[in-house]
């Protein structure tokens, strides 16, 4: 068949983390390859007590259509635990999407024109990147260290173009990279939004799962322009098969917000809503969450103490201080694709960096997960993937 497709679905590409995940999902293989929770720590047995009160006190409601903001009860328990990142707000500045990723896309539907740019970190999270380039925009990315981007070098390359339409960061243990932005960054970047009158997209999936020191405030608590919208999720939380996520933003740009999910899917999941407000209800989710940040502040330090101990001194790592990554950086002339390939052989995966460029280059860069994996394949797929990096080099 001689079937056309459009020029922008042309120019979408397969995210290669799902297909890594696809290779990875052999039971031998020791996978640090996706950003996947632990899932023991699900409350299944929990779950299973409240989708039958769910569906005993209000199943037909529960399986009916409902409002495209999302359920009320749950907009409201969203908005209280907005506080947590110190922004005051209330259920109408929020809407129910169906995952962070859902908010990424909208916000690309909603900003982007072809030839636009998106303004990013260098690197940036994938799953984003592919979101915004099916809108057929351009990225400029820029140099982050380990206080967030570089705010110096944001303002000169924004003097020199005039196409930015939006400026897109992820500053609490950053996927990939692991790190997060001091406060005179989030300071600095909110001016600079300002000064260029640009909205700033606040990517936060990971920002609860702070394993020590002080949380930060998010840049949204510091937005008094409302410029910023802030994307949450339950999935690193909770749950991520419930794909519940929200948008905060103020009313006029959520009202854009709210038009592109009528559009696209109607409404958020009606059972699913619900399941996670009655459990919000019931149960303790940041008694939950500690017992997440717990496990997984044992798997980060593990794997952070044999990277040092059986990876090469040419391997540097980046010390997350929360979230699920690490991020290695090996010598210039390391392609990690080709790492990869012989690290399979070995049974051990993660991800290449340089995917999570959008203009492309810095082969030499790996993402690696710890939160997925129990500890004693933390440890033994650390030694593998040692093993391999210093028989490439």
């Amino acid at each position: 068949m001689a079937i056309k497709f459009s020029e922008r679905v042309s120019k979408v590409n397969a995210s290669e983390i799902r297909e890594l995940l696809k290779l990875t999902a052999r039971p031998e293989i020791i996978s640090f390859a996706g950003g996947l929770p632990a899932p023991e720590l699900f409350p299944v047995e929990e779950m299973k007590k409240v989708s039958v009160k769910v569906l005993e006190e209000m199943g037909q409601e529960a399986l009916q259509y409902s409002p495209t903001e999302g359920y009320n009860p749950l907009r409201k328990q969203i908005a209280s635990r907005m506080k947590k990142v110190n922004v005051e707000t209330s259920m109408d500045n929020i809407l129910v999407t169906s995952g962070s990723q859902q908010g990424l896309d909208f916000s690309g539907k909603i900003f982007l024109n072809p030839g636009d740019v998106v303004i990013c970190e260098s690197p940036s999270y994938l799953g984003a990147i592919n979101a915004f380039k099916a809108y057929e925009c351009e990225f400029l990315e820029i140099s982050t260290d380990n206080d967030g981007m570089i705010i110096e070098e944001l303002e000169e390359k924004l003097s020199k173009i005039d196409n930015a339409k939006m400026i897109y960061v992820i500053p609490d243990f950053q996927n990939p990279t692991g790190r997060t932005w001091s406060l005179q960054r989030r300071k600095g970047l909110l001016e600079v939004a300002k000064k260029y009158d640009l909205p700033i997209v606040e990517d936060n999936p990971y920002g609860e799962l702070r394993f020590e020191g002080e949380m930060l405030p998010s840049i949204k608590s510091m937005d008094e322009d409302g410029r910023v919208i802030f994307l949450g999720t339950f999935s690193k939380t909770f749950c991520p098969g419930l794909r519940i996520g929200w948008v905060c933003a103020e009313h006029d740009i959520l009202e854009k917000y709210i038009l592109v999910k009528q559009g696209a899917d109607l409404q958020s999941n009606s059972m699913s809503q619900r399941e996670l407000s009655v459990f919000l209800d019931v149960y303790d989710l940041d008694e939950h969450i500690e017992k997440i940040k717990d496990i997984y502040r044992v798997r980060r330090n593990l794997m952070m103490q044999y990277i040092k101990s059986e990876f090469p001194k040419e391997a540097v790592a980046t010390y997350p201080n929360g979230g699920l990554f690490t991020w290695v950086e090996l010598p210039e002339y390391i392609n990690a694709r080709e790492l990869m390939e012989r690290a399979l052989k070995e049974n051990v995966a993660f991800v290449p960096g340089g995917s999570f460029f959008p203009n492309g280059g810095n082969e030499n860069t790996m993402r690696i997960n710890y939160s997925n994996m129990p500890d004693d394949k933390i440890i033994e797929g650390i030694k593998r993937l040692g093993k391999v990096i210093k028989e490439f080099l």
